[in-house]
């Protein structure tokens, strides 16, 4: 059970990031006791992990205590958890974006050191969008978690019980009669199993061609519209620059009350305003619709 430690650039919250409660959590109110837990299939198609995320002092260190199964390589395994809680960038980069739009870095000093938490692997944020689409989010979550118990690993987690989600070559032997599925559901996430196994859905393969071709690329999966194929690149691939490219009505609504613009926002409105936040256009996008969001439930 290694201990590695994960130093961030930048402020880090790792208290934000536990709470930041995206995809399978959307909309819960998370705990958080001084861990992070996940657990996820490791990226490259071996194997498990299960990660147990501390920090001691504020925007200091983190340490990952992982747990590996099935022969997951750790070095591949801690990338990965680097990469979805996006300690892979430099926030003091980011907190220049601030510097340069004071209606950002108002969002960023009151929601300091947080950062977007990402789907394990572009491969899990197509498969949820497959299972959550045009159902209740709990009832999805749901669903998730029997396919996780059933094809993929359970982890003992600091007293939590966690289940990742199966490796694609698991995936694949999903029956066609599996609860809270139709046989076209399934036929789905079989495909994206399969795009999995080619290496489709790979982050070296999606960042080596871009945000935009990705977006084109992943819409030719069966399932994945104009929507979910910008939540996979946003936020399932870890670009940080990558600009919505569906309008997404809450990021629209929220960024139009920030600016004091009249509401809605056109997605081209909101594309012209966002050039002054490159190289960090997929962050504040998200800050802009956590910081909105949190705002409604106050």
């Amino acid at each position: 059970m290694p201990t590695l430690q994960i130093t961030p650039r930048g402020p880090f919250s790792l208290q934000a990031a536990a709470e930041f409660g995206f995809g399978p959590h959307a909309g819960q109110t998370l705990r958080y006791d001084g861990a992070m837990r996940l657990a996820f299939p490791v990226d490259g198609g071996r194997g498990y992990a299960g990660a147990i995320l501390r920090q001691r002092e504020p925007h200091g260190a983190v340490a990952v205590e992982l747990t590996l199964t099935e022969g997951a390589d750790p070095d591949a395994a801690v990338a990965q958890v680097a990469r979805v809680v996006s300690l892979d960038h430099d926030g003091d980069d980011f907190m220049r974006v601030g510097a340069r739009d004071p209606v950002i870095g108002e969002l960023q000093q009151r929601h300091r050191g947080q950062r977007p938490v990402l789907f394990h692997s572009p491969y899990e944020g197509a498969a949820w969008s497959i299972i959550s689409a045009r159902r209740p989010g709990a009832q999805a979550a749901g669903v998730r978690e029997a396919i996780a118990e059933q094809l993929g690993a359970t982890f003992a987690l600091a007293g939590t019980t966690l289940r990742a989600f199966p490796q694609p070559v698991r995936l694949l032997e999903l029956p066609e009669d599996t609860s809270g599925l139709t046989p076209e559901k399934v036929a789905r996430l079989r495909g994206i199993a399969e795009a999995a196994l080619a290496g489709r859905l790979d982050v070296g393969h999606l960042h080596a061609i871009g945000p935009e071709r990705a977006n084109e690329e992943i819409q030719q999966l069966k399932g994945l519209g104009p929507f979910y194929a910008g939540l996979v690149v946003v936020r399932a691939s870890g670009f940080a620059d990558a600009m919505l490219q569906a309008a997404e009505p809450k990021v629209l609504a929220h960024a139009a009350g920030l600016y004091g613009l009249p509401a809605p926002l056109t997605l081209e409105q909101l594309t012209e305003m966002a050039g002054v936040w490159c190289p960090f256009r997929t962050w504040v996008t998200v800050l802009i619709r956590l910081a909105g969001d949190r705002s409604r439930r106050r």
